[in-house]
């Protein structure tokens, strides 16, 4: 509050002459001795505010009188008028507040807006004996507290890089109004002033708005009274999508893309921030496969290698971004490496060979020998390796192992050998064949890595046919400069210094011929040269036919026998095309024993794998063959499936489905795929997508979730076994779920009906046993049908009052008994009593002790002339 003296107000007429002189009791005062103050003071709407006439340490005066003049008017109006205890209010001053007086100073309670102007107090001061005039005038300046502000935005939810202003409100406040602005994360988090965004006016400019700005507002306005804040109000930035970033588990990424091993679960993850959220498809080389951010490949299979496109959509904004990835899946080549060991530079070197064809990418193979290092990758091959061992230098018993490595084995893969040389030393035989014709010389010696390398030579040292592994047939023709003469069998292994030998010395013409024919046989004598035996076609034994599922591993035996088995005949396989198998085959396998050979089929396919398999075995003396039929059948298809109950739940997000399979067959599982229903306009229908699989071949009902209620979805289930899927159910839509009211309504309305019932019964009871105090109602339920005909009794007073009334109107005198009388009856007419002429009432009965059982009347009336 600020005081300051003022000169005195210029003069106002003579009416203030005349007033003071009045409450002074008719003492005159100089006008020129009166005192003048003038102040300033400050209030609040609604609070208290007190205005004193003179200064606070002053006397109160005598007789005081307020006035007011409005703000912008020049009139004054009396407020108030005091003398002592005595106080007089002027009307109409409710419109400043709750105004009293007390000891000449004037107290506004509740102050209100109106009170704004100047207050002029004007006093008569008791000094020395007189009264002293006064006069203070007092500037009053109302304040008005802010009210709640409010926010509003120009658009609650605007796109990234538009304009967004937000607009702070007061409905009223004395100014200089302030304003500061919080804005609050959308999940919460310290509100924070935004800076350089014109956060001090009651305008906050967004320009442009971005992702940042998203979240709540709060706006508090301020003045010298108060201040007060705003609700939150939320503002959403819609952006987006960004451009998809893929995740992908295992994390194994390579030049390109990423790779992952066959049979792995790999799971590939798509993150584009948008707002609203992203929509997500999984694209699988340009064909939709999956819908949501996460997808997850179960055991993945190398036809499920390629691109992997995420699609991210946002629906409000209609736009969208992919990114793309490159997944390419490793697979190890099939069964596992294999090791063999041959000889090479003329038997003195050991060639290790090590092959393992297949795969993707082929396999890492590398050969370690006794006390090499197995780390590092120096001197490694793909598929195939090869290592030279110098024969002279490798000791007898000496292990080798073929090393292999694939991306998609952590633990790889390995093979091995040992290279030894067999003991004792070769053996020579010899036997006549084809009628006698020819001469065939065998050497042998089994066993060895690598095989010893066998060749016969003459007695001159020349070499006699080809070098074989393990036996030697050689076929002479028997003319006569066959006798006498020495043939030698030489056996060489890189691991042998020298080479070992066995001799034949054939039998001398002029002699006994140490083999002579004797009718159909030829009979051997013992002598230096090696027994003779007769030679013989080989005699190959197998199945005829062998079945197999399409998928499966078919095996095919020939075997040798007879004889012949030991002359070493050579066998071998050829497929339905003629050709020869060989080893190292990825569609076959060939196992072979001294006496048997073993074709395996893998992974048999139909058609294509079925035919006839031809086995041969040739020797010196000729060569047999014999057929062998595979056939490759079908993999038996899955059975049939009908969709028996597909329904909503109330929620409209699951279905519940139900089917049943028709007929036999594999099955392994269900797979259950959805759909959205057909647009109009000429689109086409979305893709099946799976919505469940890995289904239990026992289960046959499944529960989904995911729906969204606005869409209409169209579903279909398919059995499934470990090489095809059967025929699809027919396409269903999901049914309404039920209407579960029903029920609590007939409850309720039989519920209902019994109450109501039981209410009639009640009441019809209450009113047969008070006929006295209820005679209309008793009346209207009871009447009889026609005049002269008695109410039924229901109880025993009705009973009573019914008798008594009889006894006046008994039956005619003379008459022996009334027609229809009750036997037993307990009332009778009196004899000698007139009767009515018209009617003939029958007596009642009833039964005793009992109150309320329902009673049995029969009224009867006659007529008499």
């Amino acid at each position: 509050m600020e005081r300051g003296r003022a000169p005195p107000p210029p003069w106002r007429g003579p009416w203030i002459l005349v007033l003071l002189p009045a409450l002074a009791g008719g003492q005159p005062l100089a006008a020129g001795e009166a005192a003048y103050e003038e102040w300033r003071a400050t209030g609040v709407r609604g609070r208290a505010v007190e205005l004193s006439c003179g200064p606070a340490a002053a006397a109160p005066p005598a007789v005081v009188f307020w006035s007011f003049t409005p703000q912008g008017e020049g009139l004054p109006r009396a407020v108030a008028v005091g003398s002592g205890r005595e106080v007089a209010m002027a009307p109409g001053t409710g419109t400043l507040g709750r105004v009293t007086l007390r000891n000449g100073t004037l107290e506004l309670r509740e102050l209100r807006v109106a009170a704004q102007g100047r207050f002029l107090c004007q006093g008569l001061f008791p000094e020395r004996g007189r009264l002293r005039v006064g006069y203070a005038a007092v500037l009053l300046r109302v304040l008005v507290p802010v009210s709640k502000p409010f926010v509003r935005p120009t658009a609650a939810a605007a796109a990234e890089g538009a304009a967004v202003a937000l607009t702070c409100t007061v409905r009223e406040g004395t100014e200089p109004l302030s304003f500061s602005w919080q804005h609050q994360e959308p999940r919460g988090g310290p509100s924070m002033t935004p800076a350089g965004l014109g956060g001090s006016r009651a305008e906050l400019q967004l320009t442009p708005a971005n992702r940042s700005h998203t979240g709540w507002y709060i706006c508090t306005a301020s003045n010298e009274v108060n201040n007060r804040s705003s609700d939150p109000v939320y503002l959403d930035i819609v952006y987006g999508p960004d451009e998809p970033a893929i995740r992908v588990e295992p994390f194994s990424p390579e030049q390109g893309g990423f790779s992952a091993g066959e049979r792995e679960d790999v799971v590939l993850s798509c993150l584009a921030p948008s707002n609203p959220p992203s929509r997500y498809v999984w694209l699988h080389n340009g064909s939709q496969v999956h819908v949501g951010q996460t997808y997850v490949i179960t055991a993945i299979a190398r036809a499920q290698a390629g691109t992997y496109t995420c699609l991210a959509e946002n629906s409000h904004l209609q736009t969208r971004t992919q990114a793309t990835i490159v997944l390419t899946v490793y697979y190890p080549p099939a069964g596992s490496p294999s090791c063999s060991a041959l000889a090479s530079h003329d038997q003195r070197d050991v060639a290790l060979r090590c092959r393992w064809l297949g795969g993707f990418p082929p396999a890492r193979l590398r050969w370690v020998g006794p006390q090499e290092e197995e780390e590092g990758l120096m001197g490694t091959s793909f598929s195939m390796a090869t290592r030279i061992q110098a024969g002279a230098a490798t000791r007898n018993g000496s292990s080798f192992s073929c090393l292999a490595s694939h991306p998609a084995l952590p633990l790889g893969a390995a093979c091995g050998t040992t290279l030894w040389v067999p003991s004792g030393s070769p053996s020579c035989a010899a036997a006549a064949t084809k009628g006698d014709e020819f001469v065939m010389l065998r050497c042998r010696w089994d066993g060895g890595a690598p095989l010893v390398t066998l060749r016969w030579r003459d007695s001159a040292g020349r070499t006699l046919g080809d070098p074989a592994p393990s036996t030697a047939v050689l076929v002479l023709s028997t003319d006569g400069s066959l006798g006498g003469r020495e043939f030698v069998c030489e056996a060489a292994h890189p691991l042998r210094a020298a080479a070992a030998q066995c001799r034949l010395r054939l039998g001398k013409p002029d002699r006994s011929p140490p083999c002579h024919r004797a009718t159909e046989r030829w009979h051997c004598r013992p002598t230096v040269s090696s027994p003779c035996r007769r030679a013989e076609v080989p005699e190959l034994q197998a199945e005829s036919e062998v079945a197999v599922l399409e998928g499966g591993e078919a095996q095919l035996a020939c075997r040798q026998r007879g004889s012949s088995a030991s002359l070493g005949a050579t066998v071998a396989w050829y497929d339905p095309k003629e050709r020869e198998v060989t080893p190292g085959l990825a569609k076959y396998q060939l196992e072979q024993g001294e006496e048997w050979v073993n074709l395996t089929v893998r992974d048999a396919e139909w058609p294509g794998d079925s035919g006839i398999y031809r086995c041969t075995a040739t020797n010196a003396v000729g060569t047999a063959s014999l057929p062998v039929r595979l056939r490759v059948d079908r993999y038996p298809a899955p059975p049939n499936v009908t969709i028996s109950k597909l329904r909503y739940t109330r929620a409209r997000t699951e279905v519940r489905l139900e089917w049943r399979t028709q007929g036999a067959g594999n099955l392994t599982g269900f797979v259950v795929q959805r759909r959205r229903t057909k647009k109009p306009l000429r689109e086409s229908a979305s893709p099946w997508e799976t919505a469940a699989g890995d289904i239990e071949p026992h289960s046959r009902d499944r529960r989904l979730g995911g729906l969204d209620p606005a869409v209409l979805y169209a579903f279909r289930v398919l059995a499934v076994n470990h090489r095809t899927a059967g025929h699809p159910s027919e396409v269903q839509t999901p049914a309404e779920p039920p209407f579960e009211a029903y029920p609590a309504v007939t409850g309720a309305a039989v519920a209902g009906m019994l109450v109501a019932s039981a209410a009639s019964l009640l009441a019809v009871r209450c009113i047969a046993r008070h006929r006295d105090t209820l005679p209309r109602l008793h009346e209207l339920l009871f009447r009889t049908a026609g005049t002269g005909e008695q109410e039924p009794v229901g109880t025993a007073e009705d009973a009573e009052a019914a008798a008594g009334g009889e006894e006046e109107a008994g039956p005619a005198q003379g008459d022996s008994s009334a027609p229809g009388a009750a036997a037993g009856a307990e009332a009778a007419p009196a004899q000698g009593e007139p009767s009515d002429p018209g009617t003939a009432a029958e007596p009642l009965s009833a039964a005793p002790g009992s109150t309320d059982d329902p009673v049995n009347v029969t009224i009867t009336v006659t007529a008499t002339p």
